[in-house]
């Protein structure tokens, strides 16, 4: 992590970006999206300082260390999980393992959320798709 602390104006700034889901003076969290996105547009060629300017973010504030760390993590994490390993786990994983039985009910749930969540990668990846088939279609 940067040693570099956010002031409260930068912080206010970082927020109105749609890809920042959390700030604190020390660190931002990404959206799951931007993330893939990152991964979409570096594998393209584009480098991570040129990602995030055109997806809003303020190099002088974020700094480019923070930027190309950012990236080289997410980078390795997208070839050892795929899409899932660019996925915040913060939210679902308390570090302490789920030792109760779940009922047919709860194992139901947690199906149809996986099923949803899918569903709407999949709708992600058409619509990564069918942009990348207009631009080379325009190319020509």
């Amino acid at each position: 992590m940067s040693t570099r602390l956010f002031s409260g104006k930068e912080i206010k700034e970082l927020y109105k970006n749609p890809y920042v889901t959390a700030v604190s003076n020390k660190g931002i969290t990404y959206t799951d999206e931007f993330k893939r996105i990152f991964i979409t547009e570096n594998e393209k060629g584009k480098f991570p300082r040129q990602v995030f300017e055109e997806h809003g973010f303020d190099i002088d504030i974020i700094g480019i260390n923070r930027v190309e760390s950012s990236g080289k993590r997410w980078r390795a994490a997208y070839r050892k999980n795929g899409i899932a390993g660019l996925q915040d786990t913060r939210k679902v994983k308390s570090g302490r393992p789920n030792e109760k039985e779940l009922s047919i009910e709860e194992k139901y749930e947690r199906l149809k959320a996986q099923n949803n969540l899918l569903k709407a990668e999949v709708e992600l990846l058409k619509k990564i798709d069918m942009a990348e088939r207009r631009l080379g279609k325009k190319k020509k």
